[in-house]
């Protein structure tokens, strides 16, 4: 079989070395010619006439009868010339083809991809998949708001088939991170696989996001027609925004600082989110009344996405006031609930620990319920924490959790979920892989009826992606006269980061289409 390397050399190269040797050759055979011409002349017969006669050309002739020592040292020294010429190109070419990465001669196959090289390659599509499916997501509830779920649902369909392939990818990507599976060669392969269920994830946005701009219709009247949703949406936020801010103190004083941490500074980021949105929309009117479609579809659609992220973050304050009433409803029924599920365990029904072991916990458990009643008379306290003690105490008994107790880790399980979904959507400009799969696995958790496994799984998201938006930090600091909400924008994904400084807002599709919305304005 010829190597690869051979097979690879240009027939070019090959004459061009054939042409190298011949020269070679041919230096060999004019040093041995004037090697032998002198013995020729020396044994004929008829030797070389002399010069013709005279005073000074006697006087510079040699003897005919002999050969003078100049007759035999050129043509040795050429020959000898010649021959080390020769070797010289060979060892040269020789040397040139062992180490040469030019292309002028193809080298071997180039190394294969690395387990790293897999891993980076899966880490990064997994984040632009589910950047591409949130955004999508963003602006398909606009375009659902003026025409309405039938005419959008093709576009709706899209984006389920990319959260089913995004969903699968992250369910893959977990495992891998709990080192299944062992072998090496499927590990690859499974690092094959997420990146291409991430890639399959994108092409069906892609293949949708030409038909949502035809309905769309950007341009005109139907530029007009978004222009009022958006602004529509902005105004009723704005109302919700100041209700939200009155809301907080009550919510303060009757629960106390804890209980609100998964929300702070969230009034904050919304009203920033919306003073963008305030610039945006009305560039874009500006633009549309000027006849410059492009610029106010581009305007337009980062206003929509300031929009959304405003409601989602008002939408947490919100729920979270909902759950913390809920939980606070909820928990003397529990507490009683949770005394039952003790005294089951203290006759020793239904638990498979050892009685050493089954008492250690009992007493834990008699502990957290004594604390939860001391709070609920001492106040303030937070409910939703302490109903997730009681789950979690009871838990521990392993004789499993009936009624209210276990409506009460559904309900703890739900806020945590809901939480971190709402700081990842409003941070993913700075949130990695490992808080989205997390976040991906308690979805699927809290669908499978585990609370406990959905629970812990969100709580871990949002640890990790309030890491990641710590290390990350304020993007772009150094912008002079930036606009104000630029750095929330791009902190949100609302704006693509790449490349810095065009401004160009992130739209439904994936990653060939959702950076369409616009070419960026010229300086």
């Amino acid at each position: 079989m010829t190597s690869s390397l051979i097979r690879g050399r240009p027939r070019r190269a090959k004459g061009h070395i054939r042409v190298r040797v011949a020269h070679a050759v041919l230096g060999v055979v004019v040093g041995v010619g004037w090697l032998v011409l002198p013995v020729m002349t020396v044994v004929a017969e008829d030797p070389v006439p002399a010069a013709p006669t005279g005073t000074v050309a006697s006087a510079a002739a040699p003897p005919q009868g002999g050969t003078s020592t100049a007759d035999l040292v050129l043509p040795l020294l050429a020959g000898v010339a010649a021959l080390a010429l020769a070797g010289y190109g060979w060892l040269r070419r020789t040397r040139r083809a062992r180490t040469r990465t030019t292309p002028g001669i193809v080298s071997a196959a180039p190394p294969a991809p690395t387990p790293a090289d897999f891993e980076r390659q899966a880490r990064t599509a997994l984040v632009l998949a589910d950047d591409c499916v949130r955004t999508s997501r963003e602006e398909l509830s606009f375009v659902q708001r003026r025409f309405g779920r039938t005419d959008t649902e093709v576009f709706t369909h899209a984006l389920r088939a990319a959260e089913t392939e995004l969903s699968a990818a992250c369910a893959i990507w977990r495992r891998y991170e709990q080192g299944t599976p062992r072998d090496p060669a499927a590990r690859r392969q499974a690092l094959v696989g997420v990146i291409g269920r991430c890639a399959e994830a994108g092409r069906r946005l892609d293949s949708e996001a030409a038909g949502l701009d035809l309905l769309r219709g950007l341009a005109g009247p139907g530029l007009n027609g978004a222009l009022e949703i958006a602004e529509g949406r902005f105004r009723e936020l704005t109302g919700r925004t100041v209700i939200a801010q009155d809301t907080l103190p009550a919510l303060r004083e009757r629960y106390g600082v804890s209980a609100l941490g998964p929300v702070t500074g969230y009034v904050e980021q919304a009203k920033d989110r919306l003073v963008f949105a305030t610039a945006r929309l009305n560039e874009a009117r500006q633009a549309a009344d000027a006849a410059d479609d492009g610029r106010a579809a581009r305007h337009l659609r980062a206003a929509e996405g300031a929009v959304s992220q405003a409601e989602v973050l008002i939408g947490g304050v919100e729920r979270l006031a909902r759950d913390l009433r809920q939980a606070a409803e909820l928990l003397p029924a529990t507490l009683t609930g949770a005394e039952a599920e003790l005294a089951k365990a203290q006759r020793g029904a239904g638990t498979p620990l050892p009685p050493g072991e089954l008492h250690a916990r009992l007493t834990h458990a008699d502990t957290v319920l004594a604390a939860v009643r001391e709070e609920l008379t001492t106040g303030p306290y937070d409910p939703l924490d302490a109903l997730h003690r009681i789950a979690r105490a009871v838990r521990r008994l392993e004789n499993g959790r009936e009624g209210v107790v276990s409506a009460a880790a559904v309900l703890v399980a739900r806020d945590s979920v809901s939480g971190a979904e709402e700081f990842i959507a409003v941070h993913r400009g700075a949130v990695g892989p490992e808080a989205r799969v997390r976040l991906a696995e308690a979805i699927r958790e809290l669908a499978a009826h585990d609370a406990d496994r959905a629970d812990a799984a969100a709580r871990d998201a949002r640890g990790r992606a309030e890491q990641n938006v710590r290390t990350h930090g304020t993007p772009y600091p150094d912008i002079p006269h930036a606009a104000p909400g630029l750095a929330g924008a791009i902190l949100g994904g609302i704006l693509l980061p790449e490349p810095p400084g065009t401004d160009i807002p992130a739209a439904y599709g994936g990653p060939e289409t959702r950076a369409r919305h616009h070419a960026p304005e010229p300086p």
